[in-house]
């Protein structure tokens, strides 16, 4: 029984998993507010009548956390709280029949590409006008830009194409217009994001060509920076360096997912490369960047990893010092190439490699920021928390990378969305401390 009226015209969108979700939960947003809707993003209130849950499903613990999510609402429907639940993105895209038994109450289930029929289903049209136009979640000082769709890469342990599909282009012509628009409602900042940044191009230009997109968006009047996120190692075109080298408003920053260096896990996870070749490769590129801040993921716990493969990829970070790297563990999933092996490296394994290898990049962290006591650093606040303005400098994305943080007393003021010269003080493993120069 319904305890409440709610506002029919009113939806919340909840976003579960990457960035990359977070662009569709966006654009969805954006239409829906075209269209009349009162949106919220992750509201804590229970006062929509809709709740649209952007899913995600990439390994174990973010499946879960997508079906928990979803009981959540259906719960709160139960309880008069909420009158509809839709359910989009990768999970449902994946596991749409076996999701549509086992949680028959969601009112409608939709896939990655399914936005029209969502909105139809919402009686919203699709404003084909608004193509790119979205309602940020973000700080209003920096977004993300999707700049592809999908993935052609056959990994074998990723389900990403399962989900998303193949490698789609975004045209030139129309991110550059994003990015204008973007810019124009006060963007300081764009990350460039794609499950695969390098691929880009191939399907519509015959050729990679994300050093030509960089030099175009560079050239967006008011743009500071620009940073470039997952890029493929195998077939790296060199051209983006040299277009992060050229270009003042790009920062000196590559996110490159790396996942091993063991010659074997290389060759059954399917990545297209060597250890020989991934050394040249991030070699050349800090030979053309000196300073050029590294971000990297590695997989351990893969099917067949020996403590001699670990112990190799441990040896291989202690000596190649990537300024940013994660870890994450082998999940077992359905449909990849890898689901045929044995998942024969048990889960406490897996953990403690994981554990071992973010204890190595927690010391070269520390030792790293050491190093910039004293410097005097160009950076963005993102935002004031706990006593302290919190930013970052052009070798640090959002949500992931390290954090400068400037004591906020009745000396100091700071906008968030500006830029301030900041002398570091100290540094922690992950932090930076530092004084505004004035």
């Amino acid at each position: 029984m319904k305890t409440k009226t709610l506002k029919k015209n009113k939806v919340n969108v909840v976003t579960l998993g990457c960035s990359k979700n977070l662009v569709d939960s966006e654009v969805l947003m954006g239409q829906l507010r075209a269209n009349k809707f009162e949106v919220n993003h992750e509201s804590e209130k229970d006062d929509a009548s809709i709740v649209i849950i952007n899913t995600c499903g990439f390994i174990d613990n973010a499946k879960q956390e997508s079906i928990d999510t979803i009981l959540r609402y259906v719960d709160a429907k139960q309880a008069g709280k909420v009158d509809k639940v839709y359910v989009t993105g990768c999970l449902s895209q994946r596991y749409g029949p076996e999701l549509e038994k086992e949680i028959p109450d969601v009112d409608a289930y939709f896939g990655t590409r399914d936005l029209p029929k969502l909105l139809k289903t919402l009686k919203a049209d699709y404003k084909h006008e608004l193509i790119g136009e979205r309602l940020l979640t973000t700080p209003s000082h920096y977004a993300y830009m999707k700049i592809s769709e999908g993935c052609d890469r056959k990994c074998s342990f990723c389900a990403i194409p399962l989900m998303r599909g193949d490698h789609i282009s975004v045209p030139m012509e129309s991110l550059v217009k994003q990015a204008q628009g973007l810019v124009k409602n006060g963007v300081k900042e764009i990350m460039l994001i794609a499950q695969d940044l390098t691929y880009y191009g191939l399907d519509i230009y015959k050729k990679r060509n994300v050093a030509e997109l960089i030099r175009k968006l560079s050239d967006v009047e008011g743009l500071d920076w620009m940073r470039l996120h997952y890029a493929f190692p195998s077939g790296f075109p060199m051209d983006i360096i040299d277009a992060i080298k050229d270009c003042s408003n790009v920062c000196h920053y590559l996110d490159m997912p790396l996942q091993h260096v063991s010659d074997n896990m290389l060759k059954a996870m399917r990545r297209g490369t060597t250890k020989e070749k991934s050394t040249r490769l991030v070699e050349a590129i800090r030979d053309k960047v000196p300073d050029v801040a590294m971000r990297t993921t590695f997989l351990v716990g893969y099917p067949g990893e020996t403590e001699k493969d670990f112990e190799e990829l441990i040896e291989w970070v202690e000596k190649m010092r990537f300024d940013r790297a994660g870890a994450f563990t082998y999940s077992h999933e359905e449909n990849t190439h890898a689901h045929k092996a044995e998942d024969n490296v048990p889960d406490e394994v897996k953990k403690e490699r994981a554990e071992r290898l973010m204890a190595v990049q927690c010391e070269i962290s520390n030792e790293l920021n050491q190093k910039k006591v004293g410097k005097t650093l160009k950076v963005l606040f993102d935002r004031k928390e706990g006593g302290y303005y919190i930013g970052r400098t052009e070798h640090d994305s959002p949500e992931v990378d390290n954090e400068v943080l400037v004591k906020a007393d009745k000396n100091t003021y700071l906008r968030i969305g500006d830029f301030a010269n900041v002398k570091i003080t100290s540094a922690g493993d992950y932090d930076l401390y530092g004084d505004v120069v004035k």
